[in-house]
Formats: structure tokens, sequence, C-alpha cells
């Protein structure tokens, strides 16, 4: 229907009745129901938006190159060859952690660093910003360190108390500090580093004696375009991703932004997913407020539109009248929502300073055309239905009150509303598990509540005999029996809004408790890898020397998995994402005739000195597809060793201790390239870590506390954006509470004015009144926190991936909570049921 067939009476008839019945207040639950939705849903979109945007405008610079050739081994010379011939700019580099020690006369510090190897070329893309010293002036340069010369982040200075001038020692070389680095565009963009940069030229690598057969290094081949056109990048990275699949080249991929900065990308990831969840139970909470509160909005409209059609307004006119007053509401409340959510994604960026640049890119129009139209769908999709019905009201209700009241909505209407809704909002999640677990939660636990509710209230009515209870209790309980309808209504919208509330609750609680989970009293907080077999001895004695008694030791080997059950292992063979991973790398492998104290045999048997037998973890196993009896053959440095699995692991990670996904049961394995790691806690001496690295130039020794203690700083700006995020859905869930109370209001007057008008006094109506909300904020509160514990196990367990549950007093502290909301929305919405005079509200009641 077009707007020139809009008769002019229908639209002056919509204005005139926006802007009274705005006067009057009617419409103030809807429109804070639809902006909290909106506020919340674009809040988040406004700041993913400006920061996908950022992260892509900047991500050749993020990559040093147009693309990014990564491998576990020396670049093969094959694919260097092939981009030279291609006419394409190359760069090689090498990164991996170490130790980095001041000399002796100038303290003999160390600490962990992430060294960084360059070729000329670097960097293809992007420009160093480097300073002679911390106080001197920032340069630009287009080069990487000269031979013989480091370049450092100011953090190693500080650490190591040196300055720019001073020898630094890696391994068992000697390198002079030459810069202070400021901007490594190929670093990441604003993301933060677990070890602060060293970075070196890599003609000098081998003379630091880092790069042992076992050593962890991502060796870098970058590639980039002379020209402005990345058509012949674009062909080169499709050749290499074919050979990848085709030549079986293994631990070779081309690097992505997620490669390259993977620890703060998976945490601003879960940050963004948890957001998303904040923002999904806003809108489900603002999708029953607007459904409770346009029926009721309906409800007191009734005799109005009865007047209008004894006047001689057509139902069509009426109809139209409402639907324009709507589409008026819905546009507003939207755009107020749009604005709220682009001030408050500001608030985010703010929250985040460190974790995202400070500049980034304006935000698109996508995020503000969705809030739009979540904002219509809400109200056009719960609102409307009832209000449509108004057209519908007979002129006879003018003289009988009895007529013309609203009917449940047809289904079909509000299974196109809330289908709609629900894919709007599975789409706005950026996840499948989380939406449908969120929206299919609601959904169940909404047909959930109904029933329970209603069996609550068929059971209260047998439940308090008259003859033996006080009167307020059996007039409270009368009451509720008496509107099973609108009792069921009251306990499901408040269920809903407090299961949310309670959602959120727990899993802000534990969520972080599990990211924050603090290490053991006896965990090690030191690793120590790159142990070389001459090293062992000498090493241990080191440890016991110093008093560290229990710590792990175990051999490790780098084997690469080629084949199960004689065929060959090829990453494509695998749908999950995972199991290609795994399979496309190298594993790291120990053996041991005794079974580690924290591992748990769960099938099988693990046997001392079993030849041709593996132990297999079984978190791996399931995501392999292996199973007791199957056959692997790993390659380990050239040589091929099998083993059938005779046993499968649990691991406890939470334990801090060292772990594998492949043991062989063995006490020795000659002719394999073997390195020792060892965990421990370190003693409480001072110079213990400088002296490892001093006696022991090659290893590298992770403090583990320092780099959780890092973690959760940036953890502690996720959870204060997600916090003030939750304001919004506690807001929401309010407009539930308040909206649900106040839904009855009408009804509840009449029924109180009756029986002032037989006698009753206030206080007891009062007591009545408190006392049925009490009960029924009770109801919804154990209702809700039941609910709550099992969506949010599920939502934890499948969406963040982390254990969770719920504490044994959750239900009871529900019900609590539920029980004193349900009072206080319920003072402030029905004060005036009480304060009315009974010959006005039964006037109004007359037939």
């Amino acid at each position: 229907m077009t707007a020139t067939s809009l008769s002019p009476s229908a639209w002056r008839l919509a204005w005139r009745q926006t802007l009274r019945d705005f006067r009057a207040g009617e419409l103030r639950l809807l429109i804070v129901a639809v902006m909290l939705a909106v506020a919340a849903l674009t809040a988040v979109g406004f700041f993913a938006n400006r920061l996908n945007t950022g992260l892509e405008r900047d991500a050749a610079q993020l990559l040093g190159g147009d693309a990014v050739v990564a491998s576990d081994r020396p670049t093969p010379t094959t694919l260097v060859e092939e981009a030279a011939a291609r006419g394409l700019r190359t760069s090689r580099s090498a990164v991996f952690p170490s130790m980095g020690r001041a000399p002796d006369e100038l303290g003999g510090a160390s600490r962990l660093v992430g060294v960084k190897a360059v070729d000329d070329s670097y960097p293809l893309r992007g420009r160093m910003r480097v300073k002679a010293g911390p106080e001197a002036e920032e340069q630009a340069v287009n080069n990487g360190p000269p031979a013989g010369s480091v370049w450092v982040d100011a953090a190693v200075l500080e650490s190591l108390g040196l300055k720019v001038g001073d020898p630094l020692l890696l391994g068992d070389a000697s390198l002079r500090i030459d810069r202070v680095i400021t901007i490594e565009p190929d670093r990441g963009a604003g993301f933060i580093s677990f070890a602060p940069r060293v970075m070196l030229a890599l003609s000098d690598l081998p003379a630091t004696g880092l790069i042992q057969p076992a050593s962890r290094v991502t060796y870098r081949l970058a590639v980039a375009a002379p020209g402005a056109s990345l058509a012949e990048v674009g062909r080169y990275v499709a050749d290499i991703k074919r050979r990848i699949g085709s030549e079986q080249l293994r631990g070779v991929d081309v690097e992505s932004l997620e490669s390259g900065s993977p620890q703060m990308r998976r945490t601003l990831d879960r940050g963004e997913k948890f957001l998303n969840l904040v923002a999904l139970l806003a809108a489900l909470l603002s999708a029953v407020a607007v459904a409770i509160a346009a029926r009721d909005f309906a409800n007191r409209h009734l005799d109005d539109c009865a007047m209008l059609r004894v006047l001689g307004q057509p139902q069509r006119s009426i109809a139209l009248s409402y639907g324009l007053e709507f589409g008026f509401v819905g546009l507003v409340a939207s755009g107020l929502g749009v604005l709220l959510g682009f001030v408050v994604h500001h608030v985010f960026i703010w929250l985040l300073a460190g974790l995202v640049q400070a500049e980034l890119p304006p935000p698109g129009l996508w995020p503000a055309l969705f809030g739009l139209g979540v904002g219509l769908t809400l109200l056009l999709g719960f609102g409307l239905p009832p209000v449509l019905q108004l057209a519908q009201v007979p002129p006879l209700r003018v003289i009988r009150r009895d007529v013309g009241a609203l009917k449940a909505s047809s289904l079909l209407v509000l299974a196109a509303g809330t289908l709609g809704f629900a894919a709007l909002l599975v789409a706005v999640s950026s996840d499948l598990k989380l939406g449908l677990i969120a929206v299919g939660g609601f959904a169940a636990a909404v047909v959930v509540f109904a029933l329970l509710s209603w069996v609550a209230v068929q059971v209260l009515r047998r439940a308090v005999p008259e003859s033996r209870a006080p009167r307020w209790l059996v007039l409270a309980t009368r009451q509720i029996a008496a509107r099973p309808a609108f009792a069921v209504l009251q306990v499901s919208a408040l269920s809903v809004g407090l299961l949310a509330l309670a959602l959120l609750v727990l899993l802000r609680t534990d969520l972080i408790d599990s990211w924050r989970a603090a290490t053991p009293p006896d965990a090690p907080n030191r690793f120590v890898i790159n142990l070389q077999p001459d090293q062992a001895e000498p090493f241990r004695a080191v440890l016991k020397e110093a008093g560290v008694q229990r710590y792990d030791w175990f051999p490790m080997i780098r084997g690469r998995l080629v084949a199960i059950n004689g065929q060959p292992v090829v990453p494509d063979a695998y749908e999950d994402g995972r199991a290609r991973r795994l399979v496309d790398r190298e594993f790291n492998l120990s053996h041991d005739t005794v079974l580690p104290e924290h591992n748990q045999v769960i099938a099988g048997r693990w046997t001392p000195d079993e030849p041709d037998a593996v132990s297999v973890e079984s978190g791996l196993a399931e995501t392999l597809g292996l199973k007791l009896g199957d056959r692997m053959r790993f390659d380990i440095g050239g040589q091929l060793r099998e083993g059938r699995i005779t046993s499968l692991r649990k691991l406890d990670f939470a334990s801090m201790r060292v772990n594998f996904f492949v043991m062989f049961p063995l006490g020795q394995m000659e002719g394999v390239g073997t390195t020792y790691i060892s965990a421990f806690r370190a003693p409480d001496l001072a110079g213990f870590d400088n002296r490892l690295s001093r006696d022991f130039p090659n290893i590298t020794n992770v403090n583990v506390a320092a780099s959780l203690a890092q973690v959760q700083g940036v953890l502690d700006q996720v959870i204060r954006a997600v916090e003030f995020l939750f304001g919004f859905t506690l807001a929401a869930g309010l407009v539930v509470l308040f909206a649900a109370i106040t839904a009855t209001r009408e009804a509840r007057s009449r029924e109180f004015a009756i029986m002032r008008a037989m006698g009753a006094g206030r206080t007891l109506l009062a007591r009545v009144q408190r006392t049925e909300l009490l009960g029924v904020g009770a109801l919804a509160g154990l209702l809700a926190s039941t609910a709550a514990m099992g969506v949010g196990w599920a939502l934890a367990r499948y969406a963040f991936e982390f254990s969770w549950s719920a504490p044994w007093w959750v239900p009871l502290a529900g019900t609590a909570s539920g029980a004193l909301l349900a009072l206080a929305a319920g003072w402030w919405g029905l004060r005036e049921v009480l304060r009315r005079p009974v010959v006005e509200t039964l006037r109004r009641a007359q037939a």
C-alpha cells in the first residue's frame, strides 16, 4: 500500500494520537525498551565495525607484506625462487622466544624476549619507527638493524638495566644495542606482545647458537608486489595453497592477521563474543517488554477506539492510524538507540585502550541501518499485533465494556514476528552456537515457564485452606488463582527478565574466574625448554643446589604425524579446523616408563617399556578419530617411528604441569633428536633466573606468572567493557519487571475497589498486594535461576569453551532476588492503585 493511497484523516489521526499518547506517558515503556535494545546492539556493532575495518586497513602493515608464507622449518627455496620469478619482492625473517642477558659487569640480569632476525629488505610494507635513546626524537626507517647490532623495545632496557650502546647477550653472541623500537609494523595493530622485542640482522643469527634441532622457530617469507596491483600476489598465494595440498608441504601456511597475533586476537574475539551475548540478552528482554507494554497500551485504548467507531471512523482508518503511530514511535526510538549506541561505542574504545588503535577509521552505515531494522522489527513484530486489534473493537463497548476485549494474537502473526527477530539476533551474534543457544534457550525457557506457572496456579487453588489461613493470605492466593492467564503472563515475563539477569551475573562471575584462574599454590611458575642432553645433569644439579626438590622433567621430541593405520595423513581429509591444524604441524612428543602423576588413563593400559606402543590424549583421539589399536607413524627428524595406541589419557591442563598429547611408554628412544623440558616453582633467591641464563645460554626460561598477569591485565579491560554494557541489560530487565507488574494495574484497581467497597481497609489490601507480588516474584526467581544454570552451562561449554558449574545457592538467591525485585517494581508501578478513589474506579468499571 502506497503513501498516496492513505486518507489525510488517517495521517492526522495518527499524528494526534502519537502526540497525545506521548504527553500522557502511554508510550514511555515502548520507547525505552526499543531504545535499549537498539543501543546495546549498535554499540557492539559500531565497535566491531571500526575494529575490523581498521584491521583490514592495516593488514599489509600488520603482515609486513602483501602476503606471508609461514613455516616451522626454513622456507623452502622453491617458494622463494617462484616469488622472484613472478617479479615479487621478498623478505625473510625468523621469530622465536629466547632469553636476553646483560653482561655480568652490567648486572647480569636476564629476561624472556621475542627474538626477530630480519634480512636487508625488511620491511616490505610499513616503516619501522625507532629512537636513538628513550628520550630521543622518533625516526622512521625502511630497514632493519645493521649487522653486529640489535634494536630493542624500551622494556628490555628497563628490565635489564641497560642503555643504548651497551652490549646485549643473546646465546653465544654479544650484540650492541643501537636503537629503541617504538613501532614495528608487522607486529600487530596496537596488540601488545607477551615478550619485548629484540631485533637483529639475519646474518647474525648463526653466531648466537640459539637455533637448535628441536627449537621452536617460525620462519616467515613476506612477499609484496612492486606496483600497486596485487593480482600477481593473489595468484602466488593461490598457487602456494594449491601446492600445500597437492605436494603436502607440511608445516607451511599462508599467514593471516589472526595467526600473526593469535593470543590477543582470540582475547578480543572472546570479549566481542561476550559483548554480543550481553547485547542479545538486552534485545531479548526488550522484546518481552515491548510485547507486554504493547498489550497494556492496547487494553487502555479499547474505550477510545469504541468511541471512534461510534463516531463513524472506519476500521481501516483506525488500523492505519495505529500502524502509523507505531511506525513513528519505532523510527524515533530506534534513532535514539542508534545515537546512544554510537556514544557508547566510544566508551568501549576508551575502556579497551591499549588493545586497539586509538585512531580507528570512522564507522560504516551498516550498524546504524541494522539498528533501525532491529528496532522497527521489534516494535512492529511484537508490539503491533495486539494494537491492530483495536480496529476490531465493536461500537457496543461504549455501553457494554464486557465486550471487545483483546484476543490472543494469531499463531501465524506471532510466529512470523518471533522468527524474524530471532533470525536478526542470530545474525548479529556473529556466532551460530552463541545465537542458537541464547535465542533457543530463551524460547524454550518461555514455554517451560508458562507451563510451570500454570501448574503452580492450579496447585495454589488448593494449597491454602480458607478456614485456617490468615485472611490476607487467602485473599492474595484467591486473587492470583482468579486470574490464571494474568498470573501465567506475569510469572513468565518476570522469569524471562530474571533469567537474563541471573545468567549475566553467573556467567560474568565465572567467566572472569575462568580467565583469571590463579595457578595452584604449588604449581610451577617456570618452564624451561631447549635443554640439550649434555646439559641435563648440570641443570638438575643447579636446581638441587637451589633447593628445588619437586619439578617436572621430560624428554621432548619434535615429530610430524605422517600416517594412521598405514594411510598418509592429509590435512584436507579432515573437516574439523582444529584437526587440520594439528596434523599440519609438528607434535611435541615425549617418552617415559612412568605415567605422569597428573595424567589419568581412561581407556586401555599403560605398560612400562612396552615396545611398539603409544599413549594418546583422549581429546586428541576424539578430534582425529583415533581409537585403541590404531597405529600412528611419526617422522622424527627424518626417521620414521610407529606405534600402536595402547592407552588413552585425560590430561589436567589446569595443573600448570608439563603435558604431552602423545607419549611413548619407553625409558629410552635411540637415534632421535631430543631436548628436555622442565617445569618447577622458582626458589625465592635473588639472581636465580640470571644464573640459569648465564650457565645455560641457549635455554628458554618462561616466567608463567608474569605472562598470566599481563593476560589478566588485558582481560580486565575487556571485562570493564562488558560490565559497562551490562547496565543496558540490567535496565532492560527492570523494564520487563515493571511492564509485567503494571500490566494488570487496571484489573487490580477494579478488584481492590470492589473489596474496599465491601469493607476491606487499605492496610489489608496493601498486605494482599505485597503477598501477591512476593509470591509471584519468588516463583519467577526460582524458575529463572534454575533455567539460568542450564542455559549458562550450555553457553559456557559450547560457546565460550570453559568449565562451568553454578553454586548450590543459586536457586535460593534467585528466589529471594525475584521476590524483592517484584516487590520493588510493584510498589513503584502499582502505588496509585490503593490511592485511587473507589467511586472513580467503580465508575470506570460500570457496564
